[in-house]
């Protein structure tokens, strides 16, 4: 059973018909995000509307990491949509509507001198899911899935290998020598493994624009159920090098050392170093899934996204001679794209 759009609106409203609402009430697709699930927003007659979360098949609730990572999210304490019920054979969940207005939306309207602020607002939550991580990890609370999953190397190199197989091969379409794809895979080799040796903290690990949502002035934290531990920078890269809302570099400047003095980091040099890393293992994971997207999926939505994620990797590896390497093998690849 797939969630396609029409078997999405049709379980919608067999979930309707089960949970006695009225047949009239309105069904919506909304926007997805990168995976197989669909999104549905119900809008029963006299009633809140729900967003039902539909997924290819179906589901055991308890072992559904969307809901376990809401719970966990929830006791850091981060804002979270209410899990209202699910519906296992139907392969649905249930979710409060937090209505339509993302965090890009939000910035696309602000004037310039307001954006900051809900940038620190979202720096503020990734403080909070990384302090209560270790609040919980020394309480010994680690049996959540998110603590039982990390960035390790392994990890880090399949989504540089994606990069290579789904961005190269697949939506650039360049060939590579094979002496030119053994040097970039030596290169990713060591990015990953420099990654992965990093003390770990806990990771929303989609930390952006398009995954935090506005909902009553405040921000609001979906898509969290693939969390795991990673480098403290991870979540600051993903929203701070957003491919969706871009920055400029002196806003991004301040907004790193805001979070070096929330987080109470004492070496600046080495957490700008950190960000340069991340962001380019970030960056070039998001092409590929952008090239996986488009050349696969045949899914535009994420197509203007592709040159501003193309100038954080031009960018980053540009400004450190440590990646000067790295920086010259993707020149090339990288060519014609961006600004």
């Amino acid at each position: 059973m797939s969630a396609e759009g029409p078997d999405a609106a049709e379980r919608a409203r067999r979930w309707l018909a089960r949970s006695r609402l009225p047949a009239a009430s309105g069904i919506e697709l909304l926007a997805g995000d990168a995976s197989d699930r669909r999104f549905v927003r119900v809008t029963p007659e006299g009633a809140p509307s729900r967003v039902l979360v539909v997924h290819k098949g179906p589901i055991d609730p308890a072992a559904l990491p969307l809901i376990a990572v809401a719970d966990l999210f929830r006791e850091l304490p981060v804002p979270v949509p209410a899990v209202l019920g699910t519906d296992a054979g139907l392969g649905i969940v249930v979710l409060e509507d937090l209505g339509d207005e993302t965090l890009e939306d939000l910035l696309a309207r602000l004037p310039a001198a307001k954006r900051e602020a809900r940038y620190r607002e979202a720096i503020a939550l990734i403080a909070t899911i990384q302090e209560g991580g270790r609040r919980l990890a020394d309480a010994g609370a680690t049996t959540a899935p998110p603590f039982r999953l990390a960035f390790d190397a392994a990890k880090l190199r399949w989504e540089l290998g994606f990069f290579l197989d789904h961005f190269v091969a697949g939506y650039r379409r360049l060939p590579l020598a094979p002496a030119t794809r053994c040097a970039l895979e030596a290169e990713f080799r060591t990015l990953a493994e420099e990654m992965a040796d990093e003390p770990r903290v806990l990771c929303h690990r989609d930390f952006h624009s398009r995954n935090l949502m506005v909902h009553h002035g405040r921000l609001y934290v979906i898509d969290f159920q693939d969390a795991r531990m990673g480098p403290d920078t991870y979540d600051l890269v993903s929203v701070l090098r957003d491919a969706y809302a871009p920055l400029d570099s002196a806003s991004v400047d301040r907004l790193i050392a805001h979070y070096q003095g929330l987080a109470r980091i004492a070496d600046g040099v080495a957490l700008r170093r950190r960000f340069r890393r991340t962001t380019i293992q970030r960056a070039l994971k998001a092409l590929g899934t952008f090239g996986y997207q488009i050349a696969v999926r045949a899914n535009d939505r994420y197509r203007a996204a592709v040159p501003v994620a193309a100038d954080c990797v031009r960018d980053a590896t540009g400004r450190d001679g440590r990646y000067r390497r790295l920086h010259d093998l993707l020149a090339p690849i990288l060519d014609g794209i961006g600004s």
